[in-house]
Protein backbone atom coordinates (compact mmCIF):
# COMPACT_ATOMS: atom_id res chain seq x y z
CA UNK A 1 0.00 0.00 0.00
CA UNK A 2 1.18 3.49 -0.75
CA UNK A 3 2.45 5.36 2.77
CA UNK A 4 2.81 9.44 2.62
CA UNK A 5 4.36 11.10 5.56
CA UNK A 6 3.45 14.44 6.90
CA UNK A 7 5.97 16.14 9.28
CA UNK A 8 4.85 19.03 12.25
CA UNK A 9 6.42 20.64 14.46
CA UNK A 10 4.97 21.07 17.82
CA UNK A 11 5.06 24.38 18.83
CA UNK A 12 4.66 26.01 22.31
CA UNK A 13 0.95 26.88 21.84
CA UNK A 14 0.21 23.52 21.16
CA UNK A 15 1.16 22.07 24.62
CA UNK A 16 -0.87 22.28 28.02
CA UNK A 17 0.62 23.93 31.04
CA UNK A 18 2.47 19.93 31.63
CA UNK A 19 4.00 21.33 28.22
CA UNK A 20 2.45 18.22 26.81
CA UNK A 21 0.69 17.82 23.46
CA UNK A 22 -2.99 18.40 23.93
CA UNK A 23 -4.55 15.40 22.39
CA UNK A 24 -7.03 17.59 20.25
CA UNK A 25 -4.13 18.70 18.62
CA UNK A 26 -3.01 15.10 17.12
CA UNK A 27 -6.62 14.99 15.60
CA UNK A 28 -5.92 18.22 13.51
CA UNK A 29 -3.25 17.02 12.63
CA UNK A 30 -4.41 13.35 11.35
CA UNK A 31 -6.95 15.61 9.44
CA UNK A 32 -4.25 17.40 7.88
CA UNK A 33 -2.24 14.27 6.38
CA UNK A 34 -5.14 12.86 5.51
CA UNK A 35 -5.66 15.80 2.85
CA UNK A 36 -1.96 15.44 2.67
CA UNK A 37 -1.81 11.73 1.40
CA UNK A 38 -4.44 12.85 -1.27
CA UNK A 39 -2.59 15.64 -2.61
CA UNK A 40 0.28 13.90 -2.59
CA UNK A 41 -1.42 10.89 -4.26
CA UNK A 42 -2.45 13.47 -7.14
CA UNK A 43 -5.85 13.94 -6.09
CA UNK A 44 -6.80 17.29 -7.01
CA UNK A 45 -8.97 19.81 -4.56
CA UNK A 46 -11.86 19.05 -3.55
CA UNK A 47 -13.21 22.13 -5.22
CA UNK A 48 -11.99 20.17 -8.31
CA UNK A 49 -13.61 16.61 -7.57
CA UNK A 50 -16.95 18.38 -6.84
CA UNK A 51 -16.68 20.13 -10.15
CA UNK A 52 -15.78 16.71 -11.90
CA UNK A 53 -16.75 13.89 -10.00
CA UNK A 54 -19.25 15.39 -7.54
CA UNK A 55 -16.83 14.56 -4.42
CA UNK A 56 -16.98 17.22 -2.02
CA UNK A 57 -14.68 15.45 0.32
CA UNK A 58 -14.13 12.85 2.64
CA UNK A 59 -15.26 13.18 5.99
CA UNK A 60 -14.53 11.16 9.22
CA UNK A 61 -17.58 8.86 10.52
CA UNK A 62 -15.01 7.25 12.99
CA UNK A 63 -12.19 7.26 14.90
CA UNK A 64 -9.94 5.39 17.42
CA UNK A 65 -6.49 6.18 18.56
CA UNK A 66 -3.63 4.64 20.88
CA UNK A 67 -1.46 7.52 22.99
CA UNK A 68 1.17 5.76 23.85
CA UNK A 69 3.68 8.54 24.16
CA UNK A 70 4.01 11.99 24.77
CA UNK A 71 4.84 14.55 22.59
CA UNK A 72 6.40 17.90 23.85
CA UNK A 73 7.55 21.62 22.45
CA UNK A 74 9.81 21.42 19.79
CA UNK A 75 9.71 17.38 19.10
CA UNK A 76 9.14 17.17 15.35
CA UNK A 77 6.64 14.45 14.07
CA UNK A 78 6.20 12.12 11.64
CA UNK A 79 2.20 11.15 10.72
CA UNK A 80 2.78 8.01 8.32
CA UNK A 81 -0.42 7.75 6.37
CA UNK A 82 -2.24 5.05 4.46
CA UNK A 83 -5.25 3.43 2.99
CA UNK A 84 -5.84 0.29 5.62
CA UNK A 85 -9.35 -1.17 3.56
CA UNK A 86 -11.14 0.14 0.82
CA UNK A 87 -14.79 -0.86 1.73
CA UNK A 88 -18.23 -0.22 -0.31
CA UNK A 89 -18.68 3.21 0.51
CA UNK A 90 -16.37 3.85 3.12
CA UNK A 91 -12.59 3.58 3.68
CA UNK A 92 -10.00 2.97 6.64
CA UNK A 93 -6.97 5.16 6.54
CA UNK A 94 -4.34 4.43 9.39
CA UNK A 95 -1.84 6.64 10.70
CA UNK A 96 1.38 6.06 12.86
CA UNK A 97 2.44 9.20 14.58
CA UNK A 98 6.65 8.85 15.23
CA UNK A 99 9.19 10.92 16.80
CA UNK A 100 12.59 10.29 15.48
CA UNK A 101 15.57 10.68 18.31
CA UNK A 102 19.31 9.59 18.29
CA UNK A 103 17.76 6.41 19.67
CA UNK A 104 15.40 5.23 16.96
CA UNK A 105 11.81 6.36 16.12
CA UNK A 106 9.73 6.59 18.78
CA UNK A 107 6.06 6.04 17.85
CA UNK A 108 3.73 8.39 19.54
CA UNK A 109 -0.04 7.67 18.57
CA UNK A 110 -1.60 5.35 16.41
CA UNK A 111 -4.76 5.99 14.90
CA UNK A 112 -7.26 4.44 12.52
CA UNK A 113 -10.59 6.51 10.72
CA UNK A 114 -13.33 5.44 8.72
CA UNK A 115 -13.94 8.48 6.42
CA UNK A 116 -16.59 8.25 3.41
CA UNK A 117 -16.21 9.85 -0.18
CA UNK A 118 -19.39 12.33 0.19
CA UNK A 119 -21.44 13.87 -2.21
CA UNK A 120 -24.15 16.85 -1.81
CA UNK A 121 -27.40 15.97 -1.55
CA UNK A 122 -30.96 17.62 -0.77
CA UNK A 123 -34.04 15.60 0.62
CA UNK A 124 -37.70 16.63 -0.48
CA UNK A 125 -37.72 19.76 1.11
CA UNK A 126 -34.30 20.73 0.50
CA UNK A 127 -32.38 20.52 2.98
CA UNK A 128 -29.23 20.28 2.43
CA UNK A 129 -26.85 17.27 3.35
CA UNK A 130 -24.65 14.60 1.97
CA UNK A 131 -24.03 11.20 1.31
CA UNK A 132 -21.23 8.49 0.84
CA UNK A 133 -20.49 6.88 -2.67
CA UNK A 134 -17.89 4.24 -3.69
CA UNK A 135 -14.55 5.91 -3.66
CA UNK A 136 -14.19 6.57 -7.82
CA UNK A 137 -12.15 4.41 -9.52
CA UNK A 138 -10.07 7.14 -10.59
CA UNK A 139 -9.23 8.31 -7.08
CA UNK A 140 -8.87 5.04 -6.02
CA UNK A 141 -6.05 4.05 -8.20
CA UNK A 142 -4.03 7.49 -7.52
CA UNK A 143 -4.13 6.24 -3.85
CA UNK A 144 -3.19 2.85 -4.18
Amino acid sequence: MREVTYSVQVEFGDCDPAGIVWFPNFFRWIDAASRHFFTTCGVPRWAETERTLGIIGTPLVDTQAKFLKIASYGDVLDIHTHIKEWRGKSFVQAYRVLRTTSEGADVILECEEVRIFAVRRTDTQGAPGIRAVAAPPEIRSLCE
